[in-house]
């Protein structure tokens, strides 16, 4: 392994010169990327449509293309699945990635260039591998293998020359044939559709390699492992692999399944290290030991906008990176060369640095609860759970929540359905901490609990162990990049989670 590890010493040392450069000339990075996008895409259908041969300027650029969603470009990218080319981007596109729906269509497919694939997913492969080394010199991540967990794909109907599925799939079936020998399972395994066949699988596949990286979503890793255990017939990891070192994560916000993998990794001592991917695009990585924020990554073709979280769907102004500020909410609006043209990718951000631009994902545009004014996000709930476990030693696996809306002279509430791995002692003290960490956390949220005015204490209800599982599977959502949701405005979820506990 010492060549080996001099190999990707030289690489990583090279590639850390460059993100160097874009760290501390951001702005100029971003306006090159723009101009090169604008460049590939000027003889395309969307490029001559908006006269991308005349744009001269990042404000005439914002002044010409309107901000899409999904549902605006949905019209080409369905005509790109049937074989179409040269309408989006100026490259076949040949591959989509398929994520969770819009509130028209059960499913979202995201279309993924050569150049998209390279310049931006196996790139960002790379730069966390550099990143992480940076950080830990004395690694010895390349003595073994990453288990890498993913979804599948399927060749599309009617057209033979493409294929969809979940990124991660697209990824591992595209990778060169150099990062196959740090991969662990088997691709035939790795790309498995059914998802309980597939853990069997994996589990008999890696209980005898050495791996020392996990790479995949919170979620779905941690099923794995507990499989791998039982299956194993093992009482901890370290059995397995007592080289493993780091857990690479990404996909959902990782602060609920933190002190669980700490029980889980014992008596190891890993190392986590945070991704921000997404089927669109990676856009974030962790870039030193014990931040809790991520680097904004500025030259994997991707250009960035930003729009004021109180703003959505009241303008289509726009900031660009230059224009952003600390402690301020955005949604992200991104070009692509994958072919995304000023598309809101629905997540929210804010920004924790600006020299470098560093950030955390704070929720979703669309997940968030504001029933009645209290505009409760994803951070907020995930901030407010954490302060409830450190109270009472509670640790959480999955939750959900919605409101209780008013009914005659009752008052709203939320309702929180919520599967302990280790459950509080006490669940009207752990609901009294969440509540009280809400009000702190969110003004909006402690004015409509003032003397229980408008809402009331929040309902949390105990969710037998698997309950959560047991619903993805009805659902038919298990594994690859689908996701519990975790706040919603109506009670679609949990009432359907409710009447399943009672079946």
């Amino acid at each position: 392994m010492a060549a080996i590890n001099s190999i990707v010493s030289w690489f990583m040392k090279k590639r850390m010169h460059q993100i160097d450069l874009f760290m501390r000339y951001p702005h100029e990075v971003q306006q090159e990327w723009l101009n090169r996008l604008i460049e590939s895409a000027k003889g395309t259908e969307w490029g001559k449509k908006y006269d991308y041969s005349s744009i001269r300027s990042e404000t005439e650029f914002k002044k010409r293309v309107p901000i899409s969603e999904y549902d605006d470009m949905k019209p080409y990218i369905d005509r790109l699945r049937k074989g179409e080319q040269n309408v989006l981007w100026n490259t076949d596109v040949r591959w989509f990635a398929k994520s969770s729906g819009t509130t028209s269509d059960k499913s979202k497919f995201i279309p993924v260039s050569q150049e998209s694939l390279e310049e931006c997913h196996f790139k960002a492969g790379k730069d966390v591998l550099t990143l992480y080394c940076n950080n830990y010199p004395d690694t010895h991540l390349f003595d073994g293998k990453t288990l890498m967990l993913g979804g599948s794909y399927k060749e599309e109907e009617g057209n033979i020359y493409a294929r969809n599925g979940d990124l991660s799939a697209i990824l591992m079936e595209n990778l060169p044939l150099w990062a196959e020998f740090f991969r662990a399972p088997e691709i035939s395994i790795a790309l498995m559709s059914e998802w309980e066949e597939k853990m069997d699988k994996i589990a008999d596949a890696v209980i005898n390699e050495n791996i020392t990286c996990l790479s995949g979503v919170p979620s779905w890793m941690i099923v794995l492992l507990r499989h791998t255990l039982k299956r194993g017939e093992k009482k901890s990891l370290a059995e397995i692999w007592p080289g493993l070192e780091v857990f690479i994560h990404g996909g959902v916000n990782f602060t609920p399944y933190r002190e669980q993998y700490k029980e889980l990794f014992k008596p190891l001592n890993i190392n986590f290290w945070e991704v921000y991917n997404a089927s669109e695009g990676f856009f974030g990585i962790q870039d030193s030991i014990g931040r809790e924020d991520m680097l904004l990554m500025l030259d994997y073709g991707i250009y960035y906008e930003f729009i004021p979280l109180n703003s959505v769907g009241k303008n289509d102004k726009t900031l660009a990176l230059s224009e952003v500020k600390l402690g301020e909410n955005y949604a992200l609006v991104i070009s692509t060369n994958g072919g995304l043209w000023r598309y809101m990718l629905g997540d929210t951000i804010q920004f924790t640095s600006m020299n470098p631009y560093r950030f955390i994902i704070t929720g979703r545009v669309k997940q968030f609860i504001n029933a009645f004014g209290e505009e409760l996000i994803m951070d907020n709930a995930e901030k407010g759970l954490q302060a409830a476990c450190e109270r009472t030693g509670a640790i959480v696996t999955e939750y959900t929540v919605a409101p209780v809306y008013m009914k005659g002279d009752a008052k709203g509430a939320h309702e929180w359905l919520i599967e302990f791995e280790s459950p509080p002692e006490n669940i009207n003290y752990f609901t009294e901490v969440l509540d009280n960490a809400l009000k702190a956390l969110n003004s909006d949220y402690e004015a409509k609990r003032y003397k229980d005015m408008t809402l009331t204490v929040p309902i949390v209800r105990s969710l037998p162990r698997n309950t959560f599982f047991e619903w993805m599977k009805k659902r038919g959502k298990l594994g690859g990049q689908n996701k519990v949701p975790r706040l919603a405005n109506d009670r679609k979820y949990v009432d359907d989670i409710l009447s399943q506990k009672t079946q």
